[in-house]
């Protein structure tokens, strides 16, 4: 199927269920939330097909202990920058995609210690399909949650209507093939620059809910493992959203002790599946 089918099969599957979310995600887009990271560059976008990686054998999730129970609240068509007030826990999302290994690391760490993550993918990244077989267990158990980034990482305020909408369903198509799953209705405007243009492009393929953060692990550049951890002092606290970034290699030194600071301070780690209905 190519992109412009599918696009209009968003469009057509948006008009009716979506509507009224398109009249909520056209409010003005909230500037960059406290703790935000520094842009980074992004490679040119391959255009073909990507290239089928070497299967590597699955991972098994961890069973996690009993957790708090949550009442879910319907997901809102409008920005999303923390958890409901009172959450006894973080969304840990992660972003982006460009280091292999730091990819693999997540995954083997989610599955080692059951941490529940929300990765927001951009399919131009060769490490999604590298290690689709090692996060596709994680993702069909629910463990892990896919959302949308985008294809390459644009900055959407800067594209056309058209332009913002063939970089969300491109990745939405890679995100479907790859991993079986519909991403909608979380979107990630990469660096966080939305409006209220871009918000009524996006809900118009039916990501109606940009999702931004309220504290950064900051290591979308390359920063030191203990850096990280810094950052995580700050920002892991209850109901808030914290971004990440599976980039560079110190993120890798520090997730072991990311798990230990969130055992230290009973904060459980949860999808945004997990908090909203959807």
């Amino acid at each position: 199927m190519d992109h412009s089918t599918t696009r209009r099969a968003l469009l057509a599957g948006a008009t009716g269920s979506l509507a009224a979310g398109l009249l909520a995600a056209c409010t003005p887009g909230a500037a960059v939330p406290q703790g935000s990271a520094t842009p980074t560059a992004t490679p040119t976008p391959t255009r073909g097909p990507t290239a089928a990686a070497t299967p590597t054998p699955a991972l098994t999730p961890t069973p996690t202990p009993p957790r708090p129970t949550l009442t879910r609240v319907p997901v809102p068509h409008a920005t999303v920058t923390g958890l409901p007030a009172g959450t006894p826990g973080i969304a840990w999302t992660v972003d982006d995609g460009a280091s292999s290994e730091v990819v693999e690391a997540y995954a083997r760490f989610a599955a080692a210690t059951g941490t529940r993550l929300t990765f927001f993918v951009n399919g131009v990244r060769p490490s999604w399909t590298e290690h689709a077989d090692l996060l596709r267990p994680l993702v069909e158990s629910g463990q892990v949650q896919l959302g949308n980034h985008t294809w390459d990482h644009p900055a959407l305020t800067k594209l056309g209507d058209q332009a913002i909408q063939d970089e969300l369903v491109r990745n939405h198509e890679f995100l479907e093939r790859t991993f079986g799953v519909d991403a909608r209705p979380y979107f990630r405007p990469p660096y966080g620059y939305h409006d209220a243009r871009v918000d009524r492009a996006a809900a118009a393929v039916g990501y109606t809910t940009p999702t931004l953060w309220y504290g950064s692990l900051a290591d979308s550049g390359d920063i030191s493992s203990d850096q990280v951890v810094g950052f995580a002092e700050q920002w892991f606290l209850p109901a808030h959203v914290v971004i990440g970034h599976a980039n560079f290699p110190g993120t890798i030194g520090a997730l072991p002790r990311l798990h230990a600071l969130l055992e230290q301070r009973g904060l459980p780690t949860w999808t945004l599946d997990d908090v909203f209905t959807r």
